[in-house]
Order: structure tokens, then sequence, then C-alpha cells
């Protein structure tokens, strides 16, 4: 298991350094079928939370505080529903679940890069941010919502990438002290060898995203991002899908 919890959490580091987000794209689906679903998220939302914490001090002047809040506040209350959801679903479905919400938000954002106009005014980010919130307490990937919002109203790249980083450190803590408090503060059944592990893949991935950030173009970055994604969403969706039947 350690081989392949390192290689998606690097790729995960990788895309984020990149591309601002990606990692719980990449990484949730494949911890969701190693750890399950309720553990597999919790891992997420606290990895999350470290590699934007890594990743902010390099991007901090090109943060959008003004967009931030408008997308943050909502997120956490979108948080506390999902967190108690997560809570008391069964396995299995909240497997299926996951998948098909991962796959679902990424063809929303698919489909979001065709918009002819831009989306403008409170309304649309606070949506997002609801979603985005939702989607991160469930199912570990808050990005797809917030990523639609941002093709949709062409938000800059730059200013994109930079402000998700506080908003996943807000919106994955948030997510990570609801689900705590929602199960009575038990810690996730993974192996404590496996956080050495977790933490060395994820500098390594930021590390090469550092190096190679400038010579990667962001479209081509999030395209496969979204291909690695869809990949683990269906394998969760599948995988939940054959406990029900089994």
């Amino acid at each position: 298991m350690l081989p392949l919890l390192s290689v998606a959490i690097l790729a995960g580091a990788f895309a984020q350094r990149i591309t601002g987000m990606g990692f719980a794209l990449v990484v949730s689906p494949f911890l969701v079928v190693l750890l399950g679903p309720f553990d597999g998220v919790l891992v997420v939302n606290a990895c999350a939370v470290l590699s934007s914490l890594i990743i902010l001090p390099r991007v901090w002047r090109d943060v959008e505080w003004g967009r931030l809040v408008r997308l943050a506040v909502p997120a956490v209350v979108g948080t506390a529903t999902g967190a108690w959801v997560a809570a008391h679903v069964p396995g299995p479905a909240m497997q299926i679940g996951i998948g098909a919400l991962v796959v679902i938000a990424l063809t929303s954002t698919l489909f979001a890069m065709r918009t002819a106009e831009p989306v403008t005014g409170a309304a649309p980010a606070i949506a997002a941010g609801l979603a985005s919130g939702f989607m991160n307490a469930t199912a570990g990937v808050g990005g797809p919502a917030v990523s639609v919002y941002a093709v949709a109203s062409r938000w800059p790249q730059l200013g994109f990438a930079a402000t998700l980083q506080p908003y996943f450190i807000i919106v994955s803590g948030s997510s990570l002290i609801a689900k705590f408090a929602a199960t009575g503060w038990a810690l996730p059944e993974l192996d404590p060898v496996a956080w050495p592990f977790i933490l060395v893949a994820m500098l390594i991935g930021i590390g090469i995203g550092e190096l190679l950030q400038r010579r990667i173009s962001p479209r081509i970055a999030r395209i496969s991002v979204i291909a690695i994604a869809y990949l683990g969403g269906i394998a969760a969706l599948v995988d939940g899908l054959l406990a029900v039947l089994s």
C-alpha cells in the first residue's frame, strides 16, 4: 500500500503546486479505495491542509482576499452538512457517492470551459463555496466546484492558484474538525509508519512542481489532473458497486 500511496501523494502535491489545485482530485479516489471512504477522505483533508500550508508562502502576494472570503464562508457551512452525511452513510454507499461526485464534478468543469459569457456577482461564488465545502467533507474534493466557478467567471490562473491555498487550509481544516467531532475524535485507521512516507512524497512533489512550474502550461497540467482524477473516481465508484453486489 505504501508505494501506491506515496506515488499518489507525490502526483497530487505536484499538481497542486503547478495548478493551485489537484491534490485531493488525484489522491482522494485512491485513498478511498485503500482506506475506505471515511478514513480515506479524513487523511486527504489532513494532507490537503499540510500541502497548502507548504505552498502558501510562495504565492502569498497573489492571493485575492475578497474572493477568498466570498468562497470560504459558505464553504464552511457546506462542510458541516457534509461531515454529518459522511459520518452516517454506510461505507459502500458513500464510496459510490464519492466516485460519482468526482466524475460529475469533473464533467461539470469540462462543460464550464465552454461557457460563452463569464458569470458575475456574489451568488455564483456563494453557490460554489457551498458545493465545494459539502464535497470536501464527503469526498475530500472541494476543488472541482471552485474550478467550475473560476472557469465560468474567467478568473485568471495566477490569482486563482494562489487564493486556493488559504481556501483549502480553511475548508479542509473545517472538514477535519467537523468529522472528528462527529465521530468522537476517532483517529483514522492508518499505520503511523505511513505518515513519514506521506510527508516525504508531498515535499518531493511540491519540489518538482516548483522546479517545473514555469515550463509546464497550467492548461496542460490541469487537463492531466482531470484525466487522472477521472480514473480514480471511476475506480472508487466500481469498488463501491462491487462491495454492494458481493
